[in-house]
């Protein structure tokens, strides 16, 4: 993802907090990790996982289903793993994250690829082309990594630098 020391991130339908250690440590002292999720008791639970692994720059964040309530021009990155499927009018829902992000930043979606014999029923699933032309359709600048894992795909969408 490109994280570098004093950056701002958010982990977006966190759940269990997996990716919160390797993001803190990216992040840095200096920096920022938004753990976010609409269920309370995963809030709770990440909340006391980051205060147990002594993450100090970890903020655990209750949002909304339709709004990840993200302050403008707040966030170098969004990582969003497995969750894409379930946010209900994804092209507004796209344009409150462009909105969060600083010029330069970017969206990663990472999802399980049709073919995947892991992940949510196939009817669930999205081709990454629809995420892209969800990013596009809110001006991101998209691209698709198929090679960074071998049963999902990285949809990266990136803020204009202006």
């Amino acid at each position: 993802m490109g994280l570098t020391e004093g950056m701002r991130v958010a982990d977006l339908g966190t759940g269990t907090g997996y990716f919160i250690p390797h993001l803190a440590a990216a992040a840095g002292s200096a920096g920022q990790v938004l753990a976010i999720d609409i269920e309370p008791d995963m809030v709770r639970h990440v909340k006391g996982r980051a205060k147990l692994l002594g993450l100090t720059n970890v903020a655990p964040r209750l949002a909304l289903v339709d709004d990840p309530l993200l302050a403008d021009g707040s966030l170098d990155r969004i990582l969003v793993v497995n969750t894409w499927h379930h946010i209900p009018s994804r092209e507004d829902y796209s344009g409150k994250l462009v909105r969060a992000l600083k010029p330069g930043g970017s969206v990663w979606v990472v999802d399980y690829t049709m073919a995947s014999d892991q992940g949510p029923p196939k009817d669930h699933r999205l081709a990454p082309e629809v995420i892209v032309g969800e990013l596009q359709a809110v001006g991101l600048a998209t691209k698709i990594d198929g090679a960074l894992l071998p049963k999902q795909y990285v949809v990266i969408g990136t803020k204009a630098d202006r």
